[in-house]
């Protein structure tokens, strides 16, 4: 990455843009000089879809603000770093009350990071907003699984690109409960768009997979999510509908048919996936993959088998081959991990692989994603919402490519905040 994309990048816009964007993290000058080009490039990549100069340069001053301002990465805070009250009402002005469109930047994002990372699947996680108010978009009461908690707040699913080496947010899909489905005083409010309409956690996890899905130029990847909620018969038939092949998480109990009739139990109809796995777990092999979660390239080994199902069809239809992945931790106990995917030719290992990048996501959301403002959105309205997370992804993005994550971590981007 040159030197001269951000010159001729500045030149194009206009905008003074700071010799190091991350002026905050410190280190060497050769990092310094690789964060600026990063953000030089991205810039170029993700704003040139702007037809005005002075949406290209607020763009960049967004941009910049997530990636220098300390605490909350709210409007305010992020004006501070480029001009105070009057940077503010224009800054407020182009998130929360300008037209432009949100997914061609986030399109461009999904196609800077195959160019330059090479993305191994796309790992679909649930974002939960805890929020104080009644009036942002989309906020209510709910239950939180990853803490066995309810909370006041949004519910957003986000689609990452992950590798072994690191993870981006390109896709964002908000979720809205009963309550603002169906006020239509609350959606005039929110401007929530006509098209927003009533659908479960599953439904919107699955959605935003698809919507990205539907970006041209980008290739499609294996998506990593997880169906235990509920209904995982449809999510698996719309992700296959539309091509867009899967490794799902799903109950332990979840009812499956063995379909391959070398194997004992074919042929003796609906078993669950545990009873499945643990009556071949004599079929259990070693397999090794790489952790890259505690900082350092870590080999591992984990006790995994593989065995092709079928889901239960009913009325006699044609039963979809699926294979049906187990992991376990102790040899003695169940499977301490259970996942179903359509990728039947692929061997266990690469299956096992796939379903460790949700690691690397979890890693980056909380060392990278939060202090880059993924949610900290303070307004109200839906398409504010949209573009903020927007731009916090590229400045997550940054993060990532630029090499930043300790240094960035220890100046407080990692730490731990609830938008109210």
């Amino acid at each position: 990455m040159s030197t001269s994309v951000a010159t001729k990048r500045r030149a194009a816009t206009g905008a003074v843009a700071p010799a190091v964007p991350l002026g905050v993290v410190r280190s060497s000058a050769g990092a310094a000089d690789s964060r600026g080009d990063v953000y030089a490039e991205l810039c170029a990549a993700l704003f040139s879809g702007f037809p005005r100069r002075d949406q290209r340069l607020k763009a960049e001053q967004y941009l910049h603000g997530l990636l220098t301002a300390q605490g909350r990465k709210s409007i305010r805070n992020i004006a501070a770093q480029i001009g105070g009250p009057a940077a503010e009402q224009s800054l407020h002005h182009f998130v929360s009350s300008s037209t432009w469109d949100w997914q061609p930047m986030r399109a461009a994002l999904a196609r800077y990071l195959e160019r330059h990372s090479c993305p191994q699947a796309w790992v679909v996680r649930p974002m939960p907003i805890p929020k104080a108010g009644e009036h942002s978009v989309g906020v209510d009461r709910r239950f939180d699984p990853e803490r066995g908690q309810v909370f006041h707040g949004q519910q957003a699913f986000g689609v990452w690109f992950a590798s072994d080496e690191l993870s981006v947010p390109v896709n964002w899909r908000l979720f809205l409960p009963d309550p603002w489905v169906n006020d239509r005083t609350r959606r005039d409010r929110a401007e929530v768009p006509q098209e927003a309409g009533e659908e479960t956690m599953e439904e919107c996890a699955v959605a935003a997979a698809l919507d990205t899905a539907r970006w041209s130029d980008v290739t499609r990847k294996p998506v990593l999510l997880d169906i235990r909620g509920g209904a995982g018969r449809a999510a698996l038939a719309r992700l296959a509908g539309a091509g867009v092949p899967v490794v799902a998480r799903i109950n332990p109990g979840s009812r499956l048919a063995i379909a391959d009739r070398s194997l004992p139990g074919f042929g003796a109809g609906p078993l669950s996936a545990v009873q499945i796995l643990e009556s071949l777990k004599g079929l259990r092999r070693p397999v090794s993959w790489v952790d890259t979660v505690a900082g350092a390239r870590t080999s591992r080994t984990s006790l995994a088998t593989a065995v092709r199902v079928a889901l239960p069809a009913p009325g006699g239809e044609r039963m979809r081959p699926l294979v049906l992945l187990g992991e376990w931790d102790d040899p003695r106990r169940a499977p301490a991990r259970v996942w179903i995917s359509d990728l039947t030719n692929s061997p266990v290992g690469s299956l096992v692989r796939i379903t460790k990048l949700g690691r690397r996501v979890e890693r980056d959301f909380a060392e990278v994603g939060e202090g880059a403002g993924l949610r900290d959105f303070v307004g109200r309205s839906f398409r504010g919402w949209h573009r903020h997370i927007t731009l916090a992804s590229a400045a997550h993005a940054v993060t990532v490519m630029a090499g930043g994550w300790d240094a960035a971590y220890e100046t407080g981007y990692g730490s731990g905040r609830s938008a109210s």
